[in-house]
């Protein structure tokens, strides 16, 4: 697909700016959805901490979670749109439902593969996420994935799994594992919904998420009572780490390819030991350093690379 077909007598845009004008707002585009990506990735690296410290059990933890991250981003919605609310909500009715249950799914299918399987496995088969978000959004949206970022995906991969090397012993079964790999798919369909529907603002899309895994939790949990100490906590699970989260990713997917998005969402399992580590003061150990400066590292030259190419961004074919 080429970018264009103008003659260089062609100076001007049909906007009435200028080729290199268009140019360079797309890159600036492109690194403000990388950099908006790559915000919500360190936000949600904050999770494990903060499961470890609240006491509930994990149905009731998603409940509130999601309660929560309702409130923050129906509040966004209220703020930036007023009058406007529900009409949001219409704009792109079966892209936010697709994308409300697939960030619906990628939660509930996190807290249901932990009972048959280890989190190791679970990152590592998280990390298949930007591989099938490049062919899916090479079959679907005719975006094509550079050498370099297949590279980088390969590289994170392989530092996810140098990471939790240790952990791998600890077992698992098919159903851990099928549950894992549809986590990554179902946050891979979010990112190509995201991203074929980058004219629309999908927070709405996000708030739907939010009542969908709410709902479901609310017909599994033991118990909606939360005692005073964890109120804070999930306070901040779902109105920061989740919410804010959301609100980030699926504003910054929009002007991202979808491969690139959910690479940069791997800085999570990156990050996470080293909250751990920062808050429980537990060594993550040799091979959590290693397979991280591998991951963090394959993630950042892909990006200073983009940086010093100055590649042009195409926009999908929807």
């Amino acid at each position: 697909m080429t970018s264009s077909h103008h003659s260089p007598s062609a100076a001007t845009h049909p906007s009435g700016s200028s080729p290199g004008a268009d140019h360079a707002a797309e890159r600036a585009q492109h690194l403000r959805g990388l950099l908006y990506c790559a915000l919500a990735a360190i936000i949600w690296s904050t999770g494990g901490a903060i499961v470890r410290t609240v006491q509930a059990d994990g149905w009731t933890t998603i409940f509130w979670r999601s309660v929560f991250a309702f409130l923050f981003l129906a509040g966004l919605l209220l703020i930036r749109e007023r009058g406007r609310f529900f009409k949001v909500f219409l704009e792109a009715p079966w892209a936010s439902i697709g994308m409300g249950l697939c960030f619906c799914t990628a939660s509930t299918c996190f807290v249901i593969a932990l009972q048959y399987t280890t989190v190791a496995k679970l990152l590592f088969l998280q990390g298949l996420s930007p591989f099938i978000a490049a062919i899916a959004s090479w079959i679907i949206l005719r975006e094509t994935v550079g050498l370099r970022t297949w590279v980088a995906m390969a590289a994170a991969l392989v530092g996810i799994g140098i990471m939790e090397i240790e952990a791998f012993s600890g077992g698992g079964n098919p159903i851990g594992d099928l549950l894992g790999i549809a986590i990554g798919a179902a946050f891979a369909g979010a990112t190509v919904i995201v991203r074929s529907n980058r004219k629309v603002r999908m927070t709405p899309a996000a708030c739907l998420a939010a009542l969908f895994a709410g709902a479901i939790a609310f017909t599994q949990a033991p118990t909606l009572a939360i005692s005073s100490h964890d109120l804070p906590y999930l306070f901040f699970f779902g109105f920061g780490q989740l919410g804010l989260g959301m609100a980030l990713y699926t504003s910054g997917a929009r002007h991202v390819p979808a491969a690139e998005a959910a690479l940069a969402v791997l800085l999570e399992p990156a990050l996470g030991p080293i909250w751990v580590w920062l808050i429980y003061a537990e060594n993550p150990g040799i091979y959590a350093v290693v397979g991280g400066t591998i991951l963090i590292g394959s993630l950042i030259l892909h990006s200073l690379y983009d940086l010093h190419a100055g590649r042009r961004i195409v926009p999908p074919v929807v």
